[in-house]
């Protein structure tokens, strides 16, 4: 979750400078949330498969996890994992779409954090 929160911290670091970086940014939202879904898998010691498909990871969540049903489809995030990187025909992203990409991201992680937190201290007592 370290991880998560930190790509977390440089979109929004990017976010805010006078520059814009939209790919950056989206590239960095979409990695906060890959790294919050496995965060989930290692606390289950489950394998953590080399794939950026963010609806797969969720997937792959065992029941009992509220984030898999409150984001039912992170399709939009999956895109920017490869897409942002590399030029093609990926349209410009505008500020707006890089706006709600990061606070899409901000929500997975938030939501992954309180389950964990929650979680953890069940297993405490």
């Amino acid at each position: 979750m370290e991880y998560a929160q930190t790509d977390l911290g440089a979109a929004y670091a990017l976010l805010d400078s006078g520059d814009f970086f939209p790919r950056q940014i989206c590239f960095l939202a979409q990695q906060c949330a890959e790294k919050s879904l496995k965060a989930i898998l290692v606390f289950e010691n489950m394998p953590v498969p080399k794939s950026h498909d963010l609806d797969r990871l969720r997937d792959l969540i065992p029941d009992g996890w509220e984030v898999t049903e409150k984001f039912p489809d992170l399709a939009e995030l999956t895109i920017w994992s490869v897409e942002s990187r590399y030029p093609g025909d990926t349209p410009d992203v505008v500020e707006y779409e890089a706006r709600e990409t990061l606070l899409l991201a901000e929500m997975v992680f938030d939501a992954v954090k309180a389950e964990l937190e929650e979680k953890i201290q069940k297993n405490k007592s």
